[in-house]
């Protein structure tokens, strides 16, 4: 199909707003004058694929939406809640807006519950491969692992408030902390108590993360990348286990995409694709490990924390419902 060309139609540059347009990114969805190629090209965070706009198909090649199976739902007893991991393929722990952990069956009888030692609300929960639970307490600064019911401070921070963690799959801990006096945020992994790398800056020396107290949820994915769903930047920002910048994910952007991207949740399946919630928009991305979106899962209500077990089942954390949905989406 030929594309309109009276003086009413013209198509304008989505970046300056001023130019007819001459090219288009085919993996950003972006339409660019002559001018603002360059531009855009030189976003070395994203993958491009720009074309003359002529060659652009008539309809926009948007990511298809997925419905998902929801297999269980399970009912937390929470008002509202954040995180959701798994302790087995039956067995789930949850956090929620009360300072009590909670670890249910897919059945929602519930197993077990833990209040905190601070009575603080935790910020954050993990199961470690020895299938004990972490939780952060930045009231204490500190991060907290659950042994035979008794609570112990494995790490315990004086200049920095631990706020989200996840478990590597070689034993160790990944911690956001936010400084207390520049209020930057910084990923720090962990060996027991002994920091063994700490992720603050790119290679030009700016920030990786938003400063402050955004959530910013984290997983490891099967290459080793450290995934983390900054909401303060509205991206995903992927770093290879070296802590060197790999790519930031800013959401689906087309002339007909108005939504700000906001990821809440995050985790990573068995092909090492990213999964990232945006709570706002009820919808969850599912990425390709290098940063491309493959398709949306719609229809799962206030989606927040995210976790999957063994067979890729996803298990959703509704935020506003109180409740977890076990999910089959591939």
């Amino acid at each position: 199909m030929d594309f309109p060309n009276s003086a009413q139609d013209i198509v304008r540059c989505d970046f300056c707003e001023i130019r007819v347009v001459q090219s288009y990114c085919e993996i950003c969805h972006n339409n660019l004058c002559k001018t603002c190629v360059g531009e855009h090209l030189s976003d070395s965070t994203r993958r491009h694929r720009v074309v003359p706009f002529k060659e652009k198909t008539s309809m926009p090649d948007l990511p298809k939406c997925h419905e998902p199976e929801i297999l269980t739902t399970i009912d937390t007893r929470y008002e509202n809640i954040f995180s959701v991991t798994c302790l087995s393929d039956e067995e789930i722990w949850i956090r929620g807006s009360e300072n009590i952990l909670r670890l249910f069956n897919l059945q929602g009888e519930l197993l077990k519950s833990i209040k905190t030692k601070s009575g603080n609300f935790a910020c954050d929960i993990a199961v470690t491969r020895n299938r004990e639970l972490v939780y952060t307490d930045p009231g204490t600064r500190t991060v907290n692992i659950v042994k035979n019911n008794q609570i112990k401070a494995v790490i315990k921070l004086e200049s920095c408030e631990p706020y989200y963690v996840c478990s590597t799959a070689f034993g160790d801990l990944l911690v956001t902390v936010v400084n207390d006096d520049d209020k930057q945020s910084i990923v720090v992994r962990y060996s027991g108590s002994t920091i063994k790398q700490t992720i603050q800056f790119d290679s030009e020396g700016i920030p990786l993360y938003s400063p402050g107290y955004f959530s910013k949820y984290m997983s490891e994915n099967g290459n080793l990348d450290i995934c983390v769903a900054d909401n303060g930047a509205n991206a995903v920002v992927v770093v290879n286990k070296a802590g060197e910048l790999r790519f930031k994910y800013t959401g689906h952007h087309s002339s007909n995409n108005l939504v700000e991207f906001s990821p809440t949740g995050i985790t990573t399946d068995s092909q090492s694709r990213i999964l990232t919630s945006e709570h706002h928009n009820n919808r969850i991305h599912i990425l390709h490990k290098d940063g491309d979106l493959l398709y949306y899962i719609h229809y799962i209500g206030n989606p927040y924390g995210l976790c999957l077990d063994t067979n890729d089942n996803l298990f959703v954390a509704q935020h506003w419902e109180g409740k977890v949905a076990k999910v089959k989406y591939l």
